[in-house]
């Protein structure tokens, strides 16, 4: 039972990150533009890019662990990439949650700890 949850939850983290990644590679200068007036008053406005890439490269490495991680565990019950890929999910959204709150997004922020919450479950399951 508990892997069937596990497997709804690497689920919901695949979609999450994988669409958020197409956005940023297919949409790449507009979301550049938002994000540099975002953090226009923070100390990474003038390195909006270059995070932007950082976290474009976890939510694909997140979303490629985790599917590998549901198929895994679907075919032998091995836990391995799964949990690496909750594990990632956790710091990408930690990284998120920097910028949101560095940036005094309150409300963005708030929306990223609703999203920790399966990512931490799927961590301490996959364990």
């Amino acid at each position: 039972m508990n892997n069937v949850a596990s497997i709804l939850i690497l689920a919901f983290l695949t979609i999450t990150f994988l669409q958020s990644g197409y956005d940023k590679l297919f949409y790449w200068k507009d979301n550049v533009s938002w994000l540099k007036e975002h953090f226009a008053k923070t100390q990474l406005k003038n390195q909006v890019p270059l995070a932007l890439l950082h976290i474009l490269i976890l939510e694909l490495i997140s979303s490629i662990l985790c599917i590998v991680g549901a198929i895994q565990l679907l075919m032998n019950d091995g836990r391995e990439y799964g949990f690496y890929g909750a594990v990632f999910s956790c710091i990408t959204l930690l990284m998120l949650l920097f910028g949101q709150r560095l940036a005094k997004d309150y409300d963005g922020a708030r929306t990223i700890a609703i999203y920790f919450i399966p990512a931490v479950m799927a961590v301490y399951w996959l364990n």
